[in-house]
Protein backbone atom coordinates (compact mmCIF):
# COMPACT_ATOMS: atom_id res chain seq x y z
CA UNK A 1 0.00 0.00 0.00
CA UNK A 2 3.03 2.45 0.48
CA UNK A 3 3.58 2.34 -3.27
CA UNK A 4 -0.24 4.66 -3.66
CA UNK A 5 -1.71 1.79 -4.11
CA UNK A 6 -5.66 1.90 -3.54
CA UNK A 7 -8.23 -0.56 -2.95
CA UNK A 8 -11.90 -0.41 -3.61
CA UNK A 9 -13.95 0.75 -0.56
CA UNK A 10 -17.52 -0.07 0.11
CA UNK A 11 -19.68 -0.65 3.32
CA UNK A 12 -22.04 -3.89 3.96
CA UNK A 13 -24.20 -5.02 6.43
CA UNK A 14 -22.05 -6.65 9.09
CA UNK A 15 -22.67 -10.53 9.21
CA UNK A 16 -21.85 -12.89 12.22
CA UNK A 17 -18.94 -14.10 10.08
CA UNK A 18 -17.33 -10.70 10.95
CA UNK A 19 -17.94 -11.07 14.59
CA UNK A 20 -14.03 -12.41 14.75
CA UNK A 21 -12.79 -8.80 13.54
CA UNK A 22 -15.02 -7.00 16.03
CA UNK A 23 -13.81 -9.19 18.62
CA UNK A 24 -10.26 -7.75 18.15
CA UNK A 25 -11.09 -4.30 17.56
CA UNK A 26 -13.34 -4.62 20.76
CA UNK A 27 -10.43 -5.76 22.79
CA UNK A 28 -8.39 -2.71 22.16
CA UNK A 29 -8.67 -0.50 25.36
CA UNK A 30 -7.27 2.79 23.42
CA UNK A 31 -9.79 2.02 20.89
CA UNK A 32 -12.48 1.66 23.25
CA UNK A 33 -11.80 4.54 24.80
CA UNK A 34 -12.74 6.97 21.81
CA UNK A 35 -16.20 5.63 21.80
CA UNK A 36 -16.58 5.35 26.07
CA UNK A 37 -17.02 1.40 26.02
CA UNK A 38 -15.83 -0.72 28.21
CA UNK A 39 -12.70 -3.21 26.48
CA UNK A 40 -12.38 -6.68 27.04
CA UNK A 41 -15.80 -8.08 25.96
CA UNK A 42 -16.05 -12.18 25.22
CA UNK A 43 -16.70 -13.56 21.93
CA UNK A 44 -19.67 -14.96 23.55
CA UNK A 45 -20.90 -11.90 24.79
CA UNK A 46 -20.54 -10.09 21.65
CA UNK A 47 -21.94 -12.56 19.89
CA UNK A 48 -24.85 -12.51 22.23
CA UNK A 49 -25.37 -8.99 21.53
CA UNK A 50 -25.49 -9.28 17.56
CA UNK A 51 -28.25 -12.13 18.25
CA UNK A 52 -30.05 -9.81 20.34
CA UNK A 53 -29.33 -6.21 18.05
CA UNK A 54 -29.95 -8.42 14.58
CA UNK A 55 -33.48 -6.89 13.92
CA UNK A 56 -33.31 -3.55 15.66
CA UNK A 57 -34.48 -0.62 13.89
CA UNK A 58 -32.84 1.77 15.78
CA UNK A 59 -29.21 0.94 14.99
CA UNK A 60 -27.34 -0.68 11.19
CA UNK A 61 -24.26 -1.94 11.63
CA UNK A 62 -21.57 -1.83 8.47
CA UNK A 63 -18.27 -3.40 8.00
CA UNK A 64 -15.80 -1.33 5.77
CA UNK A 65 -14.87 -3.93 2.98
CA UNK A 66 -11.45 -3.19 0.69
CA UNK A 67 -12.26 -6.01 -1.47
CA UNK A 68 -13.15 -8.36 0.80
CA UNK A 69 -10.86 -7.49 3.80
CA UNK A 70 -11.99 -6.46 6.92
CA UNK A 71 -11.17 -2.49 7.49
CA UNK A 72 -13.12 -1.54 10.08
CA UNK A 73 -17.10 -0.94 11.41
CA UNK A 74 -19.61 2.10 10.70
CA UNK A 75 -22.31 2.16 12.51
CA UNK A 76 -25.84 4.59 12.32
CA UNK A 77 -27.05 4.68 16.09
CA UNK A 78 -29.67 6.17 18.04
CA UNK A 79 -31.99 6.19 14.65
CA UNK A 80 -34.76 8.06 15.36
CA UNK A 81 -37.65 7.89 12.78
CA UNK A 82 -39.99 10.63 14.31
CA UNK A 83 -37.07 13.00 14.36
CA UNK A 84 -35.46 12.00 11.52
CA UNK A 85 -31.87 11.90 13.32
CA UNK A 86 -29.17 9.71 13.80
CA UNK A 87 -25.56 9.20 15.34
CA UNK A 88 -22.42 7.60 13.18
CA UNK A 89 -19.73 5.92 14.55
CA UNK A 90 -16.64 4.50 12.42
CA UNK A 91 -13.04 2.67 13.67
CA UNK A 92 -10.82 1.89 11.23
CA UNK A 93 -7.79 -1.09 11.99
CA UNK A 94 -4.69 0.48 12.42
CA UNK A 95 -3.77 -1.34 9.20
CA UNK A 96 -5.75 0.91 7.35
CA UNK A 97 -5.89 4.19 9.15
CA UNK A 98 -4.27 7.22 7.94
CA UNK A 99 -5.24 5.89 3.94
CA UNK A 100 -8.46 8.02 3.31
CA UNK A 101 -11.01 5.01 4.50
CA UNK A 102 -12.46 6.63 7.16
CA UNK A 103 -13.39 9.24 4.87
CA UNK A 104 -14.85 7.52 2.09
CA UNK A 105 -17.33 5.22 4.87
CA UNK A 106 -18.30 7.74 6.78
CA UNK A 107 -19.40 9.37 3.23
CA UNK A 108 -21.34 6.20 2.07
CA UNK A 109 -23.03 5.83 5.79
CA UNK A 110 -23.96 9.35 5.63
CA UNK A 111 -25.82 8.65 2.25
CA UNK A 112 -27.38 5.70 3.80
CA UNK A 113 -28.63 7.74 6.68
CA UNK A 114 -29.94 10.53 4.31
CA UNK A 115 -30.97 8.75 0.92
CA UNK A 116 -31.77 5.10 3.02
CA UNK A 117 -33.59 6.12 5.94
CA UNK A 118 -34.70 9.42 5.23
CA UNK A 119 -32.83 11.22 7.60
CA UNK A 120 -32.34 14.68 8.11
CA UNK A 121 -29.52 15.17 10.55
CA UNK A 122 -26.80 12.92 11.35
CA UNK A 123 -24.35 13.26 14.34
CA UNK A 124 -20.74 12.18 15.10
Amino acid sequence: MSNGETKEMRIRALERTDLKNIHIIDNKAETMRLWFEEPYESLDELTSLYDKHIHDTHERRFVIDLEGVFAGIVELVSIDYIHHNCEIQIIITDKYSGLGYAQQALKQGVDYAFHTLNMSKVSL
